[in-house]
């Protein structure tokens, strides 16, 4: 099964801590919804460009989509 990974991306001087603390709240919703997503993070890409992700399987991809609203997808690779 192919896993997708969700992307939220932050921009400005301080993107890099508005991700970090958004992996919190992704971290948070995947508690409240007992979801089996285990991969989460945020990685810094410049110092004005940062991400904030989690990968999902591609079958229970749809509804955290609907639900979270990311920017983007790409298909995740280890």
């Amino acid at each position: 099964m192919r896993k997708l990974k969700l992307i939220w991306d932050f921009r400005g001087p301080d993107a890099s801590k508005i991700a970090e603390h958004h992996e919190i709240h992704l971290k948070e919703y995947i508690e409240l919804e007992k979801l089996n997503i285990t991969i989460t993070g945020f990685e810094v890409l410049t110092n004005a460009h940062a991400i904030a992700y989690l990968v999902v399987d591609e079958d229970a991809m749809i509804p955290v989509r609907d639900a979270l609203k990311p920017h983007r997808g790409q298909v995740y690779t280890e």
